[in-house]
């Protein structure tokens, strides 16, 4: 037994582990461990975990990572910000690297990152990563540690906690040694206002908007994107942008939990609360509660780039109240609204498969919650409206006082000038990131012909029209959407 115990922490340590001297310079008791290429680790990692996440499952996480590998490779998310670690530790291997040190140097090209949390803090890691602009950025592996997932689901490593014990801990560890890389788009977001005569026009947010999304804040006068006369703000996503009553819904819930946070520590109470917000918020009956005036349509128009340089305007059907533009394949714990549109779609309109690094987004449309089950069909999807490189929304003048808007699940209400209509949100495309994926997973690359999909078996792509019956009678899937198994809809109010 301690025979087997002592080679499984010599396997820990061939294959993961990094010395404390490339980490943490200053530590007390420091070994210097410099040797040839053949003894540098073979998966070097980082490991970040907000432990916050995931009830206990953060803090039981913390501790069997700090118990398996050197304890200065393993950072709380609550102590110390990602960005102040990886500069330190890519600045000492700079530092030891202009010093000769091979070590350090093999070690830089195969780190990789593991990061565990909500896909807030995901995003946190994508954006410091992109943020610090590293001559060879790691990839970057997700522990599902949240509510939605989206992010780990789309990159194949699952939508549920995971196990915390050492096994289960040991068992992603190889996971993410035998992983293959993959680049993600990123996207910008900019949002311009002529600045109000009297009030604010600040994005009003119910809770603190993580740092992952860059979320938004204003730029600085001496900024380019800077225009007098106007507020401009600017963030991103990974994910998804949407506006409407998905973000409606969402935004009460946000509120609702971050006023009585005692209520929300558990998953299913959590859903349940979601469905019950979504019929009070009218987002099940929507034709009945909701003003036709805040639809999509008649609030903003939708203007679409296809090709470099060229604007044209997108038609949104009167009836749309949500407007989702999607990056990953993995919406509202991992839903694909936008599917696989089959090879006719392709030849008439232009439609491509859902590629996560091809710099397009999927624009798709939702009238409400009941149109929102045809993903629970067979090949069912969203009202598919475009694929663009950039999108522009322009907000007509007086429309309403204010809409909702959310990014990679966090939601806001965004005051809107009444008497102005130069309000603007305009979304381009950033840059991509370095993920780890599964063999299997369900992100594809356009650039990967094994991702690349069967032209002829998906020719019965449903009509989403179609599907919503079929839908109604499953009732529910997405957090949006879904009444969870275990909820007895006859007692909800």
């Amino acid at each position: 037994m301690a025979n087997s115990e002592s080679e499984l922490n010599d396997n820990i340590h061939r294959d993961f582990y990094i010395p404390t001297y490339i980490l943490a310079p200053d530590a007390p008791n420091k070994s210097r461990h410099i040797g040839l290429p053949d003894n540098v680790p073979t998966c070097p990692v980082l490991v970040f975990i907000n432990s916050k996440s995931g009830g206990q499952l953060g803090g039981e996480l913390l501790r069997t990572f700090r118990h398996l590998l050197n304890k200065y490779q393993v950072f709380d998310l609550g102590e110390e910000a990602p960005d102040s670690v990886l500069r330190r530790v890519y600045l000492n291997i700079e530092k030891l690297k202009s010093g000769g040190d091979q070590f350090a140097a093999k070690t830089e090209e195969r780190m990789r990152i593991i990061v565990a949390g909500g896909d807030g803090t995901a995003g946190w890691l994508l954006g410091v990563v992109s943020d610090l602009k590293l001559s060879q950025p790691p990839p970057i592996a997700t522990v599902p540690l949240g509510t939605g997932n989206n992010l780990p689901f789309a990159f194949g490593w699952g939508k549920k906690n995971p196990g915390t014990d050492l096994n289960s801990v040991i068992s992603f560890l190889k996971q993410v040694m035998n992983a293959k890389e993959m680049k993600m788009d990123s996207w910008h977001i900019l949002m311009r206002m002529r600045a109000p005569k009297g009030g604010s026009c600040d994005p009003i947010a119910p809770l603190e908007l993580p740092h992952s999304l860059h979320a938004f804040h204003r730029v600085s006068p001496s900024d380019e994107l800077n225009v007098e006369g106007f507020h401009t703000f600017r963030g991103g996503f990974w994910n998804y942008f949407s506006m409407g009553m998905d973000a409606q819904v969402s935004y009460a819930f946000h509120s609702e939990r971050k006023m009585n946070p005692e209520k929300f520590k558990n998953q299913l109470v959590n859903q349940s609360a979601y469905l019950k917000l979504g019929c009070t918020q009218g987002w099940f009956f929507a034709p009945l509660v909701h003003r036709s005036s805040r639809n999509i349509a008649q609030l903003t128009k939708v203007k679409i780039m296809r090709k470099q340089g060229e604007w044209q305007d997108l038609h949104i059907p009167h009836s749309v109240r949500s407007i989702v533009c999607l990056n990953l394949p993995s919406f509202s714990g991992g839903l694909n609204p936008w599917g696989t549109p089959n090879s006719n779609k392709r030849r008439y309109r232009d439609l491509t498969p859902p590629f996560v690094d091809d710099g397009l987004l999927e624009v798709v449309g939702f009238r409400d919650a009941w149109h929102g089950l045809v993903l629970l069909a067979p090949k069912g999807h969203g009202t598919r409206l475009a694929q663009a490189h950039r999108i522009r929304f322009e907000f007509h003048k007086g429309a309403a006082d204010h809409t909702f808007m959310r990014i990679d699940g966090e939601p806001w209400k965004q005051p809107l000038p009444e008497d102005d209509d130069t309000v603007v949100v305009e979304i381009s495309h950033l840059g991509q990131v370095k993920m780890l994926a599964t063999h299997d997973c369900r992100a594809k690359s356009i650039h990967d012909p094994s991702s690349h999909f069967n032209h002829e078996a998906d020719d019965d792509d449903s009509d989403d029209e179609n599907s919503v019956d079929e839908g109604r009678r499953k009732f529910g899937a997405a957090d949006t959407f879904k009444i969870p198994d275990e909820v007895d809809v006859s007692r909800l109010s």
